[in-house]
This record gives structure tokens, sequence and C-alpha cells, in this order.
């Protein structure tokens, strides 16, 4: 069956090769030279790559303390040796001609440079002004030891839960929809999935070039002879779906029936697994009330091919096949998703959604079925959902509205008692809009662009230039624009650090260059401040023994001054912060091994315990009897973090719900927005990489050719996007390299020059509180 009916034969077999072109884009995607085979004169080192949170390793080539080369890491098993294409160019990232060198503070309008010591002055002094009103705005992208950190500052020493990453905006409906199925956050499969499926499924996901080396090894398999069938389901056709089988279009929001309709399938047709059903869930209303088996069929009988057929545009043929390939208990069947799930106005129920297809068919804890949560930043997983910088939680899966969980973060960091406040602090939008109206007195920027990556940029940055805002990068950008006070931070192998990727694995790497000028890491910008707060007198940065809260001691346990750069510079805080950070990870069976562990390893998927042997051993697969040490002899597989203390996951009858703006008679497009193969996220790095931006030059707007025709558009031609909120006017492309459906326009969001978030709206997951970056209505004008 073709992909689309559009399509002949020969044109999906040119398209076709398109697609293995998109695995072989770089010369890094050719079998690296393996450590023997490198240049003379280069001292190689590992480490995980920058960007995206498929984790891929790479080894770094130093010389005269310049990175000069870079490889991916035969020896690294999620992506053995191959690199794509940003991660290539990865070492050339770091040498933009414009990175931030030294700390500048804003004087009569004008960003000036000042020494550090003033700059942290200036920070110090507006915290105490009001410690409760200052907040801290991070990233996927920082180490575990910067987000460790930034948590124990704030939470345990301001007293303060206004902390949030860039990662709410990107993955926080998996992480809810995760701990409402499951009881616990975090994947239970792993990439290995990949290697034994023999059908993939990807919900709105354009692995092909937002993860382009897990792609490949899909694309690899397909070459060397496998049959795996691939299906597509998405609102615009991408470089993925020329790799499709079955590519099924829908309208925008209802894949929450369509989903709910494979589900009815099987049910009604009796092909669901009944022992697997019997054995290891239960089921719940979205009121949260129990429900029993038949009150689910019951909900179940909205969702018919037929109804749901004229809802989506799918037709009830693929409907069938759906369910055919769900029915069928030898099919091994790996679902994979990334921001077209989640960054919508129900992410947390899609993401119940596809949980509830695996286990009511069964697909799960087996080698090459399972239900696979992508994400996009390197450490979204590690940093982010692991070590926890989120306004409600407290680290290794703790929430700060939990006595019992407050005392023991209190009890670790060895806080007053009550220090760590029991209400929640802003989500991201929550967080500007409030800092918009001058409800909070400051925020610090750690990693990430807001001005260029919030939704809705109109409101939520309103009022930006008259707040307070500190932000820590390498390069000028949107927000570094309206900072009062701007720290050049340290990056990537000019520190050390850690990350944890999508599938679990934690990864570390040693400094290895140093970083221009005087930038500085961003855990010691963090240390020095809390110091400067300490020596000012602050209560809260003195511990229950009145000694500083974020000391940092030795092997025999002797306080160094880390807050001293020169001290700091000499010394490996980071694996004294990792170690501490351990302790935190057992209660939820998140364990990590000690730091040294890593040091040896090229990255290890937690739980990660010792054998009676005395080896730190991994874990591919979660709730899985004998791959899971945590899952008890005789259970098979068991959900043992289950709310309900039952062993069991939740199937949630989760009914379709339309979205908050759909076109009308004045807005009769969709818009969609989302990255592409050559930036990431704002192109803060990969915009001062030459060969990317000449490969991408600038944002432009993606027509269906049947409405580009109607409007007599033509590439090249400029259009005015418009919304409620904004607007933007962007060039036309008719027949790129991605095609919305009709009656969608999509745009990428890199472009610093164009921002397309001003036309976005902010509405997100009331559950999640992501936001929406997939459909809002919008109206072009030819300009």
């Amino acid at each position: 069956m073709s992909i689309c009916t559009e399509l002949t034969r020969r044109d999906f077999i040119v398209q076709s090769a398109a697609v293995a072109a998109v695995a072989a884009l770089s010369p890094s995607l050719t079998k690296p030279a393996y450590a023997e085979d490198l240049p003379d004169g280069l001292a190689w080192h590992k480490a995980p790559c920058r960007f995206c949170g498929t984790g891929c390793g790479v080894i770094v080539g130093i010389k005269g303390g310049r990175l000069v080369a870079v490889q991916g890491d035969p020896q690294n098993e999620v992506n053995k040796g191959l690199l794509c294409a940003k991660g290539y160019y990865l070492g050339a990232a770091l040498y933009g001609r414009d990175r931030l060198t030294k700390p500048m503070v804003r004087k009569g309008g004008q960003l000036v440079p000042v020494t550090w010591d003033q700059a942290i002055d200036v920070i110090a002094d507006k915290i105490l002004e009001d410690p409760l009103k200052f907040g801290i705005y991070g990233s996927g992208q920082w180490t575990v030891a910067e987000g460790y950190v930034a948590m124990k500052l704030l939470k345990g020493g301001m007293g303060s839960n206004h902390i949030d990453p860039n990662a709410r905006l990107c993955m926080a409906s998996a992480v809810v929809g995760m701990i409402t199925t499951f009881g616990v956050d975090e994947p239970s499969g792993c990439y290995d999935d990949l290697d034994e499926c023999d059908t993939v499924i990807t919900w709105g996901n354009n692995w092909a070039e937002m993860h382009p080396v897990l792609f490949s090894r899909f694309i690899d398999r397909r070459n060397r002879g496998h049959k795996i069938t691939y299906i597509d389901l998405g609102t615009r056709k991408t470089r993925s779906t020329v790799a499709a089988d079955h590519y099924m279009e829908f309208v925008p929001q209802t894949d929450m029936a369509i989903i709910n309709c494979v589900c009815y399938q099987l049910v009604k047709r009796g092909s669901y697994d009944k022992k697997f059903v019997s054995k290891f869930v239960r089921f719940k209303g979205s009121d949260k009330k129990d429900m029993t088996f038949d009150q689910y069929t019951k909900f179940l009988a909205d969702y018919t091919p037929e109804k749901v057929s004229e809802l989506s545009g799918i037709s009830v043929a693929h409907l069938h096949l759906l369910a055919d390939v769900f029915s069928d208990a030898r099919r091994k069947v790996v679902s994979l998703w990334c921001m077209g799930v989640n960054q919508h106005t129900r992410g947390t129920w899609v993401n119940n959604l596809i949980y509830n297809l695996h286990l009511l068919s069964g697909k799960f804890g087996k080698p090459g079925s399972t239900p696979f949560s992508l994400t996009g930043q390197p450490s979204a997983c590690g940093t982010c959902r692991e070590v926890g910088t989120l306004a409600h939680a407290l680290p290794g899966g703790r929430v700060v509205k939990s006595a019992e969980h407050r005392k023991e973060t209190e009890d670790f960091w060895k806080c007053k008692p009550g220090a760590i406040n029991p209400k929640p602090g802003f989500h991201t939008v929550k967080m500007f809009k409030e800092m918009a109206a001058g409800n909070l007195n400051g925020i610090w920027v750690q990693v990430t662009n807001p001005a260029q990556s919030l939704p809705n940029l109109n409101e939520l940055m309103a009022n930006a230039s008259k707040r307070f805002f500190v932000v820590s990068d390498i390069y000028p950008t949107a927000t570094t624009r309206i900072a009062d006070v701007v720290l050049p931070s340290s990056t990537w192998v000019e520190k050390n650090g850690v990350f944890g990727n999508s599938e679990r694995r934690t990864q570390q790497w040693f400094k290895m260059i140093d970083a221009p000028g005087q930038a500085r890491d961003d855990v010691w910008q963090m240390l020095a401040v809390a110091r400067r707060l300490y020596d000012k007198g602050f209560a809260g940065m003195k511990d229950r023994n009145g000694e500083f809260l974020l000391a940092i001691r030795d092997d025999n346990g002797k306080e160094i001054e880390a807050w001293k750069w020169d001290v700091f510079s000499k010394f490996n805080v980071d694996k004294v912060l990792f170690n501490e950070y351990r302790q935190f990870t057992v209660k939820k069976h998140k364990d990590i091994a000690p730091y040294d562990v890593y040091v040896e390893s090229h990255g290890m998927r937690w739980p990660v315990v010792k054998d009676e042997d005395g080896v730190w051993r991994e874990t591919k697969r979660r709730f899985v009897e004998g791959e899971d040490p945590y899952v008890k002899p005789g259970k098979e597989i068991q959900f043992y973090m289950s709310k309900a203390k039952d062993d069991k996951a939740i199937i949630w009858a989760r009914p379709y719900v339309a979205p908050p703006e759909v076109p009308d008679n004045d807005y009769p497009f969709w818009l969609n927005t989302g990255r592409v193969l050559e930036h990431w996220h704002t192109g803060t790095m990969t915009g001062r990489v030459r060969e990317l931006k000449h490969a991408m030059p600038s944002a432009y707007v993606e027509v269906h050719p049947e409405d580009a025709d109607q409007m007599q558009l033509e590439d090249g031609d400029r259009i005015n996007i418009i919304s409620r909120r904004g607007s933007l006017i962007l060039p036309v492309v008719v027949r790129g390299r991605g095609i919305p459906q009709k009656g969608m326009v999509f745009v990428p969001f890199f472009d610093e020059t164009k921002l397309i978030n001003r036309v976005t709206l902010d509405a997100y997951c009331p559950m999640s509180k992501e936001p929406d970056y997939k459909k809002c209505a919008v109206r072009i004008e030819k300009v």
C-alpha cells in the first residue's frame, strides 16, 4: 500500500532514496575511525553530544588547548559511531566570533562590562529585596550538577519554589503521562527495542530530522533486509513520511479519538491481551474513579471507526489497519512520539492513550515492544525529570506538597526544619506572566532563550525591559538583549558535566579546554551568589548547624572555598555534587552508580545496582522480571510504584476534547511550528556554525500546494501570517522537505530575526502545564 495516493511507485522509490540521504547527511554518518586509527598528535576524550536527547557519544580531539575534531564514539551503544549533521559540527558551535567573555550589567540603558565581583553583588542584592519573589528559569541543557545546585539554592536556601526548566515546554506532558499511568516517571523501554521490533509507529514525530541517529538504526535494518513496517501518523508530511509504508494524516487534536478507536476495535474483536490486562492493569475514568472493564467498554462505544473517520479524516480502512497491527500477538511494536503529542492542550491524556494501546494489546515489556517518549534536550531526563528542577518537584521524584518528601530533602541538605516551602512555585507560562505583571522581582535565566522560545511572546515578555533578568549564556540572544545582568558561561567540554538521555542513560565527561575570556561555569556562578548571600547575613544560606548550606567538601570532609574561582577551577566540584545527589535516587528506584563508575563507562541506564560480585549493572527494561532488579521473582511484570500499591498500571478513559482555538472564517488556517534538521531550538549555537547556517539560513513558511495555487503563491513569495496575538511576514515554500495538510501552514522557530512565537498561543495542558505550539488559528495574506 503506498504512503499516499498521489505518489506513483517511481516517486516513492525516488523519495525513499532521499530518506537514505537524510541518514547520510554528514560525513560522520560513515563509520568513524577507531581509537587506534585516529590522527596522531591529538588527545581524545569521551563526552555525550551537546544537542538533542538521543544522547549520542562523541570522542573529542584536543590540540594546543583547542577543540579541533569531533567523531562519533564507536564504543557508545546509543549511536555506535554515528553522528548527525549537528553532532558532526558540534565543536564549531563553541567558536563563534561573538562569544560572551565578560560579565555585564545594564547602566543607563546599556550593558557595560563589570567585574565578576560586581555582577555577583548586583544579583545578591536583588534577591535580598524579596527572596520569595525571585525565580530561576533553567533548561534541559543543564548538567545534573547545575540543576541540583539551582534546586538547593532556591528551594533549600531561599524558600522559593519558582524554578522551572524550558523542558516544561517540551516534555512535561510525557512526565505527567508516565506518572499517572505507571506511578513513576521515565521510559520503561530502551533504544535496543528499535533493533528488535517489526513495526514502528510514529505519533506526530519527524524522527528523520529530529532524532536522525535513531532513525538511522531503523534505516540500517531495512537496508540489511529486515522487514519492518513503518506507520506515520501526522498532520504534515515530513522526511520521515517518505520512509513510511502507510501515512495517515489526521485533523489536529483528533489523535485522541484515533487511539480510542483502535482500543474500541481491540475490545470489540476480543483481540486484546486478556491475560496481560487481567494481571497487570486496572481502569480509571478521567474523574479519577475506578472503572470496571465493562464501564471502559461502554466509554469506548463512542469511538467507532465510522465516527472517528469522519472526525479525524483518517479512512476507516486505515483505522482497521491500526487495529490489525495491535491485534496481532506476534507483532512487535514500538510507538515513538515527541513534541506532536506533548505540545498539546491535552498532552498528558494523549500520552495516557498511547500507553492504553500498548497495555491493552500486551505490547509492553518485551524486546521490540514498547511505548517510547523521545526527548529533545541532552539532559531533560537526567536533570529536569530526575533531579526534579520543576516548580512542584524535589530531587529523585519527590514533590514539595509532601511533608515526608520535604523532611527527607531537608535532612539530606541539612536545612533547618521547615525550610522548604510546601506551596508549588510558578510553572513556566505562569512564571513569565507573573513577571510581566510585576509580581516577581527577578528571574535568573540559564542555558535557554525564553525571549524567543516562549509562546505568545507579545504577552509573556511584555514589559521585559522594565523587569530584572539575569542571563547566563555563551552568545548574545533575544534574552540577553533585555537582561539587566549578563554572565558569560562555560559550555560543554569547557567544564565537567553529567547528562541523562531519553533511555535513562547517565553519561559523564571531564573538562577538556578552557572557556574564552572570563566565562565561568554556571555551577560556580550559583555557588558564588549563594556565598555572597551568606556573607551578607541571609539566614537561608546557613544549614541547621550554622554552616554554609552549599558547602563543597573534599574527600577528607574539609570544606573548600568553591565560591572562589581559582579554587573551583582546580577542583572537581561536579563529582562532589553528583555523589551527594545519588542519595536522592534510591527512593523511586532510579538508582545511579558512584561518579567514578561513569568515568570508566560510556553511559549506563538506571536503575544501576551492584550485583553479588560487586559489579555495577544497568537496567535495559524497567518493570520486567529478569531485567529490572526491583521486580520480584515470579511477578513477570511489576509496576512497583503504582499509587494503589497493587503493582498495576492504569488504563485511563480519556475522551476526545476539541482544541481551544480552531480555524474559522476570520482565521481559516492552522499554524504548526517546530524544528529543522540543521538547527537546534533557537539556533543560538547552530546559527554560529557556518555550514549549518548556509544550509538553512532563515525561517520560511510551508504552504500546501493546493492552498498555494488558490492564493496564487509561488516559492519565495512573502505572506503575512496573522493570529489573534501577532503577525509575521515570511517567504513561502510550496514543495519543500515538508508539506503541511491542506488548510495548514508550518513555520520553524530557530530564526531569531523572525519570531513566530509572537503568533502562537499560550494555551496549555491543564495537567502538565505544557503549551501547545502545534495548532492555533491564523490567516495568511500575500504581501
